[in-house]
């Protein structure tokens, strides 16, 4: 818009009657929304005055892009750049729309699945899936909390999927050139009569939680559910002075005797849910209930994906704003 037309609109907004002002307030709060990450961007770019190539801090105003960010162009390299040069978002169209998704992540509403999203914003459903993608390799691997107090430990399975594989598919074309996969379709266990495997297997993958009383907390995907895979994940995360609650599981029982820790072992069953009247798992059998909300919409995500997954709840669980995100990318 230009100055002049600006001017006009401004000095339009004082006929406006009430019931029109909520309208407009309303447009600008869901424009602002939109943006937001954005113009954080564009202020960190005022504030640095540095050019993402050469690092030279000189530089000016060489007009806007096509989706009205301040260009700039670099008085050492002489190439021009914006706040969103080198940036994950850097090569997004319609940034507009990528923050629609990205409120939709980190929201707190109800999610909404990819074509859901996709008929809402009238983009192809891909387009939606490989932004979450792209949020997925921004919020990366987290950082490490630090627990003390009282820490529980245990953990929640996720079975096995591969979503997107064509092994099956390449096998049936080329049997002699691409083996059988070592897992049956899932959908084989009903019309092949096949039985169904009960309780723990290698097909549940294990995903570890650790919370203490004081609100730290962390999810974490294990190789496997052995003993020793267990009392290594968990080394790191336990200090000598803590107290830890865990079940009978040998990785648990070995760290505590290795490292000299106070251990409390806690059942599920009624009677052996606390132990010396405080001393209980509930934290994290409520991060395992969150979980299983969280993940069930997706009706078992590709393991390829799984971490990406598991972090994207932890992210709106420390409710870690769209503009944070994007500013760490």
């Amino acid at each position: 818009m230009l100055h002049h037309d600006f001017r006009r609109f401004i000095d339009a907004l004082d006929e406006l009657n009430p019931a029109q002002i909520e309208d407009a307030q309303a447009k600008i709060r869901d424009l602002r929304r939109k943006t937001e990450a954005i113009s954080e961007i564009e202020a960190r770019t005022n504030r640095e005055r540095r050019c993402p190539l050469c690092h030279d801090n000189q530089r000016q105003k060489w007009g806007r892009t096509r989706t009205n960010v301040q260009r700039y162009r670099c008085s050492g390299c002489k190439k021009t750049y914006s706040g969103r040069t080198g940036r994950a978002i850097g090569l997004i169209h319609r940034p507009d729309l990528f923050m629609v998704v990205l409120w939709d992540m980190l929201g707190t509403s109800v999610l909404q699945s990819v074509r859901a999203l996709a008929h809402q914003l009238r983009l192809n459903k891909y387009t939606i899936w490989r932004w979450r993608m792209l949020v997925f390799s921004i919020i990366g691997s987290g950082t490490e909390m630090d627990f003390s107090g009282i820490i529980e430990a245990d953990e929640t399975y996720q079975r096995e999927s591969r979503k997107g594989s064509r092994e099956w598919v390449r096998h049936f074309a080329d049997p002699q050139n691409f083996s059988q996969p070592p897992r049956p379709r899932w959908g084989d266990f009903t019309t092949q009569g096949l039985k169904m495997m009960r309780g723990l297997s290698r097909w549940q993958l294990p995903i570890l939680t650790v919370a203490d009383r004081g609100g730290a907390r962390l999810f974490r995907r294990l190789p496997n559910r052995k003993g020793a895979t267990v009392e290594r994940a968990m080394n790191p995360l336990v200090p000598g002075d803590a107290v830890l609650c865990s079940d009978r599981g040998n990785g648990y029982k070995n760290l505590a005797a290795a490292r000299g820790l106070e251990h409390f072992v806690v059942g599920s069953k009624p009677g052996t849910r606390v132990a010396a009247g405080c001393y209980h798992n509930q934290n994290v059998n409520s991060l395992h209930a969150r979980y299983g909300s969280f993940i069930k919409p997706f009706c078992g995500p590709a393991t390829k994906n799984l971490n990406g997954y598991i972090r994207w709840l932890e992210v709106r669980m420390e409710g870690m704003q769209p503009a944070e995100i994007i500013l760490v990318s």
